[in-house]
C-alpha cells in the first residue's frame, strides 16, 4: 500500500466545490494522514514543513475529487453482458483492474458501480491491492423474470450468472435481498423498469412492482440501512421507485411533472447518466431495437431532464460506464449544461451532491478542512468552459487521501 506523505500543492486555482467564488493563487496542504490541512490563498497558507511534497500546478485548476454514481466496472461494453460466460475469469480481474486504474486517471476518486462489481474488488482497493477509485458496490442486479435484469437466451441458457438476482414476489425479493447483504452490498440496485439495452422488454415497461420496491427498503433498514438504487426510465415505474422510497432514480428518462414533483418533496435523488443516451448513436452497429429506443428517448430524456435541472431536482452525476467507454466519465459534465445546467452546479453534482447520495459528504466532495485530500488537477478554467474536464488527457493530477495517483504536469 502507498503511504501519504504531506502534500503542498502551490500556484493553483482552487474550485473548492462549496459553491464559493474560485481562490486564485491558492494553496492546498494535506498531512501525512491524508486529510486537508488546509485549503486557500497563499497569503494565509502555513510555511512549508520540510518533509512537505510540494507541487506547483502553475495556476492550473484544483477540484475536489469527482465521484462517478452509476458505472459498472466489471464489464468493458454492453456486449460484453450477454457474452461474461465466454470470457476468461483470471483474465477478466485484471482488465477489471485496467478499467479501475483508467477511471481514477480521468479524475474519478469514488465511484458507485451498479451491478457486476464483486465487493473484493472495494477490498482489493481500500487494502492497497489495486488502484482504483473507492467502490460501493451494488454486487448484483435485483429484478424479474423476463425484466431488465433477466438475460436469458431464447434456447433457456441464462449467461447472467454474477450479474443478476431474480425475484418474483414480495417474499422472494425480500430473500434475494438478504443473499446481497450477505455478499457485501453497499447499495441495492433494483429494476423498476425495462430498459434500451434489455433482451425481454421495454423502458415503459414496469419492474419490480411498488410493493416490492417498499419490501427492498424494508429489509434493507432492518439490516442497518442501505441506500437502494433504482434503474427507472419509463414514467410508471419511476414513480412506483419513488413512491416505494428509493434513495435515488437511475436514468429517469421519463421523469414527467408529477414524478418530478414527487422527487422534490420525497428529497429522491436522480442521477440521468445522459452520455449513454447522447454519446454513441450509432445505427451501423447497434442492434435495430436498441437504436430504435435511443432515438426515441433521447428527445424524451432532453425535455424532462432539462425540466427537473429546472425545477431543482436533487441531480448528481453517473454515466452508466460500460455502456459508455470507461475513463471518458467527465464528459457527463458537458450534457449536464448543455440541459441548463451552470457549470458551477455540473461540478457540483460530480462532487458535493454525488457525496451526499453514498453518505460520505462528512469527508469528500469539497476541499475543506477535515476532509480527505482527494483532488484533482486540470488545465483550463471548467467555470468557464467544462469541457476542460472531458478530455482525461486534460486532467493532470489526481490525488486520492493526498497519495498522487496521476501526475502528467509538465516539469521546468
Amino acid at each position: 500500500m502507498t503511504t501519504a506523505t504531506p502534500l503542498r500543492i502551490t500556484g493553483a486555482r482552487i474550485v473548492d466545490g462549496t459553491g464559493a467564488a474560485p481562490v486564485t493563487d491558492g494553496v492546498v496542504c494535506a498531512d501525512a494522514d491524508g486529510v486537508l490541512r488546509y485549503v486557500g490563498p497563499a497569503a494565509g497558507a502555513p510555511a512549508a514543513a520540510p518533509g512537505d511534497r510540494v507541487v506547483d500546478v502553475a495556476g492550473r485548476t484544483v477540484l475536489p475529487g469527482f465521484i462517478d454514481c452509476h458505472v459498472h466496472l466489471g464489464v468493458e461494453t454492453a456486449k460484453d453482458l450477454g457474452n461474461r460466460v465466454r470470457l476468461d475469469p483470471t483474465v477478466e480481474v485484471f482488465r477489471t483492474a485496467e478499467r479501475m486504474r483508467r477511471t481514477l486517471e480521468a479524475g474519478i476518486t469514488t465511484v458507485r458501480d451498479l451491478g457486476g462489481l464483486p465487493a473484493g474488488y472495494r477490498t482489493a482497493v481500500e487494502t492497497g491491492l489495486a488502484e482504483g477509485p473507492r467502490i460501493r458496490t451494488a454486487v448484483r442486479l435485483l429484478g424479474h423474470t423476463g425484466g431488465h435484469s433477466d438475460f436469458t437466451l431464447p434456447g433457456g441458457f441464462d449467461p447472467s450468472a454474477g450479474l443478476s438476482e431474480i425475484a418474483d414476489s414480495p417474499d422472494e425479493v425480500r430473500v434475494a435481498v438478504r443473499r446481497l447483504l450477505r455478499d457485501g452490498a453497499d447499495v441495492i440496485k433494483l429494476c423498476a423498469t425495462g430498459g434500451m439495452s434489455s433482451p425481454h422488454d421495454h423502458p415503459d415497461d414496469e419492474g419490480l412492482s411498488e410493493e416490492e420496491i417498499r419490501t427492498v427498503v424494508d429489509e434493507v433498514s432492518r439490516h442497518g440501512g442501505r441506500p437502494v438504487a433504482a434503474h427507472a426510465q419509463g414514467t410508471a415505474g419511476i414513480l412506483n421507485a419513488i413512491r416505494g422510497g428509493v434513495t435515488s432514480v437511475e436514468h429517469g428518462y421519463g421523469l414527467d411533472a408529477h414524478a418530478r414533483e414527487l422527487a422534490g418533496e420525497r428529497g429522491t435523488y436522480v442521477v440521468p447518466t445522459l452520455s449513454t443516451v447522447f454519446d454513441g448513436i450509432d445505427r451501423s452497429r447497434m442492434e435495430p431495437s436498441h437504436y430504435e429506443k435511443k432515438v426515441r428517448w433521447s428527445g424524451v430524456t432532453k425535455e424532462n431532464i432539462s425540466a427537473a435541472i429546472a425545477d431543482g431536482v436533487k441531480i448528481a452525476l453517473g454515466t452508466d460506464s460500460a455502456m459508455v467507454p470507461h475513463g471518458r466519465n467527465l464528459r457527463e459534465l458537458m450534457h449536464l449544461v448543455a440541459l441548463g445546467m451552470s457549470p458551477a452546479d455540473a461540478i457540483a453534482a460530480g462532487t458535493r451532491v454525488a457525496a451526499e447520495l453514498l453518505g460520505v459528504q462528512d469527508r469528500a466532495g469539497t476541499l475543506e478542512v477535515g476532509k480527505e485530500a482527494d483532488l484533482v488537477v486540470c488545465d483550463g478554467d471548467p467555470l468557464a468552459d467544462v469541457a476542460a474536464l472531458a478530455d482525461p488527457a486534460s486532467v493532470r493530477l489526481v490525488a486520492q487521501s493526498g497519495v498522487i495517483r496521476k501526475d502528467t504536469l509538465p516539469r521546468g
